[in-house]
This record gives structure tokens, sequence and C-alpha cells, in this order.
């Protein structure tokens, strides 16, 4: 199947790449490297593997590729080199933020348990200067209850808005950029306007936590550990800037790759790092959560449970899956009073999202919800972590890290205290102004003029 405005040779050589569900590397080599890196300088310059939805020329500038290239391990020890001279007013606060999804990478490839490796990792990352490092469980919180209740509002609105059915989940960089190169107009109205964890962490970091600590947005450098390499193109969104202070809510994306590299290049045996446990903002600290859902953050389960609770009075305690083409295309339904009320789908990889797409043109989308993620097999297999040394997918370590995942306790995000105290206290209520203008985005087709970069997909 072609995608539109791509071209034949393009197209042809991306299904061939899912059909053997891996990626060809590109390196990105930075054009503006700092002069003072130390001992690091033997650092590999990030290699970008942008997701299999990205398949489509001029899907990145020319500028955002040198962006992109910036985005690496020379980043960070440039900021720690920094902290360590005396002048300092060129002194930054360090902020590290985890996906939950790496974790379970680090368990994996170390032979620990989740809690164990999100400590070491905390450890390490402490013994290089980092001063805070941070689960970003809470994030995923908040973009799960915002997807919540925009899907019912949507769901109230239907008779009187085209654009409420289907709604399609916001968290995949991947798909983003995609739909808004690419899809257009047709597909951007029906994008969740919550923001992805990512950058509702990045808003945390650097309003509440820079507040906090009577701290300027331009004096923290957050970094974000993360499973792709599409969280560096999220970063970089015109929208998660702040022009007064001239930054992004996240300076640098590292995927959990990247950490493993610099861990090599320093000799550092992970197993023998000091535990340290991750912060939350609050000065506590607690056992690694996860949401429902194995391949993601669980956007489907938790917002048709609470869809079935909030439209029909229905408690679901189970939700059952049915696969339809391929294991990466299933769908969820809710039968009730005689009928199908609710019916959500998962659509993971390029080959799925296309066909999702053609459907959905054709008029013949019966989805209210769809989970959409660019990587085949979920989150867990981006390509910043899940791959070997030649690219290739580590379907041994993706299974160990799915049955780690799985393991992990489930917290609701409703149930999370520290999430009604931000409510209130940071955002002046669930339902104010505040809320809306920080937690959530819009996406618009955007016109691509400049020259792509020059990546091999």
């Amino acid at each position: 199947m072609k995608c539109e405005n791509c071209t034949k040779k393009e197209c042809n050589k991306k299904q061939k790449n899912e059909d053997r569900e891996s990626s060809a590397p590109a390196d990105a080599s930075s054009s503006n490297e700092s002069d003072d890196l130390d001992e690091f300088h033997k650092l590999a310059s990030a290699k970008i593997f942008l997701s299999d939805c990205l398949a489509c020329d001029s899907c990145v500038s020319w500028q955002e590729s040198t962006k992109i290239a910036q985005q690496n391990q020379k980043e960070l020890f440039k900021i720690l080199n920094l902290n360590k001279k005396c002048d300092t007013s060129k002194h930054k606060v360090l902020a590290v933020s985890v996906c939950p999804q790496s974790l379970p990478y680090f368990a994996a490839k170390f032979n620990l348990c989740v809690n164990d490796a999100a400590k070491r990792l905390c450890g390490f990352l402490k013994s290089l200067g980092v001063h805070h490092v941070f689960d970003t469980t809470i994030a995923a919180d908040f973009s799960i209850l915002e997807s919540q209740k925009e899907f019912v509002k949507r769901y109230l609105q239907r008779n009187h808005d085209e654009h409420a059915f289907p709604m399609f989940a916001s968290a995949c960089p991947g798909w983003i950029r995609y739909a808004e190169r690419i899809l257009g107009n047709p597909v951007t109205p029906h994008i969740c306007t919550a923001k992805s964890p990512q950058q509702i962490m990045g808003s945390l970091v650097k309003d509440y936590f820079a507040r906090q600590h009577s701290l300027s947005p331009d004096k923290i450098f957050h970094i974000i550990v993360a499973p792709c390499y599409d969280r560096k193109l999220e970063a970089l969104r015109d929208d998660y800037f702040d022009a007064l202070y001239n930054v992004q809510d996240v300076d640098c994306v590292l995927t959990s790759g990247e950490i493993v590299q610099i861990m090599e290049q320093k000799n550092v045996s992970f197993k023998e790092v000091e535990e340290v446990a991750l912060e939350t903002m609050f000065g506590d600290s607690r056992d690694i959560v996860r949401h429902n859902g194995v391949k993601s953050d669980g956007y489907l389960e938790h917002i048709f449970k609470y869809a079935a609770k909030e439209l029909f009075d229905v408690d679901v305690k189970e939700i059952t899956y049915k696969a339809l083409k391929n294991k990466d295309f299933q769908e969820v339904t809710l039968e009730h009073n005689g009928g199908t009320v609710l019916r959500f789908a998962a659509a993971y990889g390029f080959r799925n999202i296309q066909n999702m797409v053609l459907k959905l043109k054709k008029g013949k989308f019966p989805y209210h919800f769809v989970e959409v993620l660019a990587c085949p097999g979920g989150c867990l297999n981006g390509k910043g972590q899940a791959q070997t040394d030649d690219g290739k997918p580590d379907r041994a370590l993706l299974q160990q890290m799915e049955e780690i995942y799985t393991s992990i306790p489930i917290q609701l995000p409703e149930t999370n205290p520290h999430v009604q105290r931000l409510y209130q206290d940071w955002l002046e209520g669930s339902d104010s102004h505040k809320t809306k203008e920080t937690l959530h985005t819009s996406y618009s087709t955007t016109s691509q003029t400049s020259t792509s970069m020059d990546i091999k997909w």
C-alpha cells in the first residue's frame, strides 16, 4: 500500500522494512558540537530511527534534523562540565525524567527486578552529576485522566460535532508527526488534545518544580530517558517552547540505549552502582507502578473502563481483546442493552495505521477510540532500546521486557494523591483554564517546504 504524498520507491522500501520488522539506522552528526566534552568525545552521535509511520519524504526539515542531531549524550556532558566550572552564572539544575517503558529494558538487560534497575539507573545518573531523577508515571496519570474526560465530552457532543469520532490517542510522537505532515485535516481534528506524558512532564519540571525551588525555567536542563528516537522530535515542537525564557519544556531526549552507551564509555558495571530511589517532586519515593496495558501507557483500557462507567454505568473489570488481521490490530467492544455501544481498537505499526486511515477515508470506520502507536509491538519495542547492534529487533530481549512490564503493579491514575494535589495547587482545579492551557495542545496540518534530512527510512 502506498501512502499519500510519498514516492513509490519510498513506500515499497518502507513496506519491506515493516515486513521484516526492522529499520536501517542512520548516523546524524551534530553541526555544532561543543569543544568542551573532555573524555566523552568518543561517544557516538545519535542514531536516528524515526518510527515506522514516518515513511514519507520531507517529514523532517533540515533545521529539525540539526536540532535532533544535537540531542545526544554530548549535550548532557556539556552541561555537566559547565556545572564544574567556577562561573556559577552558567550552572544549571540537571533533572532527568525516566519513562516507565525504559525501565524494563534496564531490568532485562542487566537481569534485575524493575525496582532495583530503577534505583541503579538513578544512582548512575546522580554519580555523573545529575541533581534530580524523576519517575514520569505522574505525567502519564495526567495524560490519561485528561484523555478520559475528553472522550466522554466528545461522546456527549457526537451528534453536533462531525469530528467527535473517532478519537485518536495523542501519546505517540511518530504517529502525530505522520498525521500532521502527511494526513492533514481529515485526521488531525480527531486527535485527542491531551499532551503526551513526556510533554506534561516537561511542564511539571519547568513550571511546577521550578516554582517550588525558586528557579527560572532557563536554569533547569531537563532530560527525558525514553524508549524511542521520535521523542527527540517531539521535544522540538513550537508549542512546547517558552518564548519568555527561550527554552523548551524538554531540553534533550536520550534513549535507553544511549544511556547504556554512556555506561560502556565510562566502564561502569550497572550492578555495582549505588542504589538511589527515583524522586516524585514531593520529597518522597515509591516503588515503580504502571498503568493498564502491556504495550503502552494503557490509554485504551483506562478510557474504555472510564467511558463504560460514566456513560452506561457499567463496571468493566476485565477487557477482552479480539485480534483482527494481525496481533498489532485488536479491538474491544462493550455490549449494553442488546447492542454495541463502545468499539475501541489498538493499531500499532505503519501497516496498521495505513489500513486504519484508508478505512477512515472510505467512511467505513466503526471505532470510537483508537490507541495508535508507530512501533509494531508498542512502546517497549521502541527503536532506542529493543534493537540489536545491527538495528534488528531483539526479540528475546523484548519478550523479557514484556514479562517484566506485566509484573509491575498497576495503579489507577485516579488513585494517585499527588495528582489531585497538583490539580488544586498547581492547576487551580481540574476544569480550570490553566489545566486546559497546561495539559492540552492542538494539532493541525503543517506544510513542509524545507529540504528533508538525509535519513534512510
